[in-house]
């Protein structure tokens, strides 16, 4: 299969999960095409690659990282590959590229260059924890990490709750894991006893864990222990 000069969004796998599992065969066929990569972390990405087809020569490949620690003033770089007519491709930490993810500087300059993106199917544990809620799918918004100290976080979760319930879009955020009980505890003893809460913790993998109570319900129970499981919180009504 040859691949046509574009800049593809390459999904990566939640976690330990098989790849048949989340992502489609025509994923395989487009990376094995592809020499060069932009990866926010290149052990990781190198693994990923090698998950996806054991034959591939890994020091054929060219990879540029892009991270917190990226200076933006060197990622036009990252493209002069596209510009001499071969494709390249985005793998994030976990999920789709530029969701959440440093990834879209690049897209925003591919965008702005002219060049074709191609966005790959695979799993986005933004929209599946949506999907699986049970809250308004029509408007929603992620919300990213909220404030690490306490008031500014119960201010924050209050403004959420706010647009919960004036205007019926379901809110997301996400923590740190290790943080995920103090999350759950500041909202269980902060939010209304009639809002809804739910913990999607681990999408995809065989922990998984999707549930949604009641603020009054949860207060009744204790969260499962999610350990170091990357999980998402979702409000709505």
């Amino acid at each position: 299969m040859e691949i046509e000069k574009a800049l593809y969004l390459i999904p990566v796998t939640l976690g330990e999960t098989s790849i048949e599992q989340v992502l489609p065969s025509y994923n395989h066929d487009v990376i094995v095409g592809i020499k060069h990569f932009i990866v926010e972390n290149i052990r990781s990405a190198r693994r990923f690659l090698k998950k996806v087809e054991k034959s591939i020569d890994i020091d054929e490949l060219t990879f540029y990282e892009l991270n917190r620690h990226t200076d933006r003033k060197f990622i036009g770089q990252y493209l002069e590959a596209l510009k001499k007519g071969q494709p390249v491709g985005i793998i994030s930490e976990a999920g789709c590229p530029a969701i959440a993810d440093p990834g879209a500087d690049v897209v925003a300059l591919a965008q702005q260059s002219g060049f074709k993106v191609v966005p790959l199917v695979g799993p986005s544990s933004i929209i599946m924890s949506v999907m699986g809620s049970g809250f308004n799918g029509q408007s929603f918004a992620f919300n990213g990490y909220l404030p690490v100290e306490v008031p500014q976080r119960i201010k924050a979760l209050k403004k959420l709750e706010n647009k919960v319930w004036n205007d019926d879009q379901t809110q997301l955020f996400i923590e740190t894991p290790y943080r995920n009980a103090k999350m759950f505890e500041t909202i269980v003893n902060n939010l209304k006893p009639q809002t809804k809460l739910c913990v999607a913790a681990g999408i995809t993998c065989p922990e998984e864990y999707i549930k949604t109570k009641t603020v009054a319900q949860w207060k009744k129970e204790k969260l499962p222990d999610l350990g170091k499981i990357p999980a998402i919180f979702l409000i709505g009504k």
